[in-house]
């Protein structure tokens, strides 16, 4: 896993739920292409068209919440998005989301960012730097453990090597 994720945002709101991230009617494929293809189009039809490979999801509390599906974070991955920063995951959320190998990470940088920001997250730091409104935030630092999952694309993945 990289030490730093850079990207632009795309700020959402509190209490997206897994069905606005991958509505239900799409849970006929656990292909991850033809998931990304509909991530998010509840809530933004044009999310496809906006967001660029490496971008960064900025939400508020309870992002995650609703089911306990991993189409969630496969179809936010496979969309391009490079990593989640909320003030609040929902548990079961945060954790697919780790076993998938997405990076997920608690803060309060949606306070003062705007979608189209540029951020900078510091995984060993804990750190997330809003560069395009030069503001900093904490987050907690990944441990070793966290980062072997992540960087070797998932838990089973990591249970290979």
């Amino acid at each position: 896993m990289k030490n730093k994720i850079k990207g632009k945002t795309y700020v959402v709101g509190d209490s997206i739920d897994t069905d606005v991230i991958i509505p239900a009617r799409y849970l006929t494929t656990d292909k991850p292409a033809e998931l990304a293809a509909h991530c998010m189009e509840d809530l933004d039809r044009d999310f496809r068209k906006k967001i660029k490979k490496g971008d960064i999801i900025v939400a508020g509390e309870n992002f995650g919440c609703g089911s306990s599906r991993e189409h969630a974070p496969i179809a936010i991955k496979a969309s391009g998005i490079s990593a989640v920063v909320a003030k609040s995951f929902a548990r079961i959320f945060f954790r697919n989301a780790i076993n998938i190998g997405l990076p997920v990470f608690v803060s309060e940088a949606r306070n003062g960012t705007k979608t189209g920001d540029l951020i900078e997250i510091n995984v060993s730091a804990g750190e997330i730097k809003n560069l395009s409104g030069k503001k900093t935030y904490k987050t907690q630092p990944f441990p070793a453990f966290l980062k072997k999952i992540i960087s070797a694309g998932g838990l089973l993945k990591s249970l290979k090597k």
